[in-house]
């Protein structure tokens, strides 16, 4: 077996950074809402974290899209939002010199103002579940072009103006139905808070004990339900059937492991608990569209 070299972490991007020549809006042009604007190539396609949320349209190109520990394919169109410290990079496969005058248009905006504000103001309140499901990355369908225009008159607009165009858009994408999640954990909002403690506590439960052998019953008993009142509200809560959960996040574990490690693929097999390599693969290819050795090969390539 061909080892892999252990991974370099995400580059965090700080705010120092930002130089206004790389695209970025200079300093003291904006306030909250910061636009990005750059082509390809470009020293900010790398692998990179920061502490916005980005929101992410690519123009032109298309290519391998990483997030997180997700990999799949991106082309015009492909609008995708990132929480605060979630590793992301767009790299284009399909590029000819001299490359592409603009690549992507970004939004960055901060987490703190606006959750603090949520807290006087209700109506923000409907934007944070969106918020929430962005740290784990969300890609958008059917929004490209109308996020486009936002963008445009954002990018044109500035103070009040512009913060107002900004709840605009993402008002929108808080309603859109359309979307996938970037990572295997699905968690929605629900109306009553205790209930979605209670789903949190089991999530946190599974993915702090996912290389363990337990089973539905086991939490059903723990949680004080039937195995059928569990089930239906395991389902409701995630979006998942409990089996089908337990498996993403297990096969998100050994993602990676395959990512940042130069173990075995059978080690890392039995590591996040599965019982046979002959599974493990199977759930993978499901779960991944790809081996776990063509995902360790692909994931090399978010630092091209």
């Amino acid at each position: 077996m061909k080892h892999f070299s252990p991974s370099k972490p995400p580059e965090w991007e700080q705010d120092f950074q930002r130089n206004p020549d790389l695209g970025y809006e200079p300093e003291g042009s904006f306030h909250t809402i910061r636009c990005l604007e750059h082509g390809a190539p470009n020293p900010l396609i790398r692998w990179h974290y920061h502490e916005e949320y980005e929101l992410h349209l690519i123009v032109k190109t298309s290519g391998k899209l990483f997030v997180g520990d997700y990999i799949g394919q991106f082309k015009p169109g492909n609008l995708v939002i990132t929480g605060p410290r979630l590793p992301h990079n767009w790299i284009s496969t399909d590029m000819l010199e001299p490359g592409v005058e603009i690549r992507d248009r970004v939004i960055l905006f901060p987490d703190k103002p606006i959750r603090h504000a949520s807290k006087v103001l209700p109506e923000l309140g409907e934007t944070m579940p969106l918020l929430d499901r962005a740290r784990y990355g969300v890609e958008f369908y059917g929004m490209g072009e109308l996020a486009g225009k936002y963008m445009d008159r954002i990018k044109g607009s500035t103070g009040l103006i512009r913060f107002s165009i900004f709840l605009q858009l993402l008002s929108t994408l808080a309603v859109h139905q359309d979307y996938q999640l970037l990572s295997s954990r699905q968690l929605q909002s629900y109306d009553d808070d205790a209930s979605l403690q209670q789903i949190s506590e089991v999530v946190d439960f599974v993915t702090g004990n996912y290389s363990s052998q337990f089973t539905m019953a086991d939490l059903a008993r723990r949680w004080k339900m039937t195995e059928s009142q569990f089930s239906r509200y395991f389902r409701r809560a995630t979006g998942n059937t409990f089996t089908n959960f337990v498996n993403r996040i297990r096969i998100n574990k050994a993602c990676q492991m395959l990512m940042e490690s130069d173990r075995y693929i059978s080690t890392i097999c039995f590591e996040v608990g599965f019982n046979n390599v002959a599974n493990f693969n199977r759930r993978f290819m499901e779960i991944k569209g790809m081996t776990p050795s063509n995902y360790r090969r692909l994931s090399c390539s978010r630092f091209d």
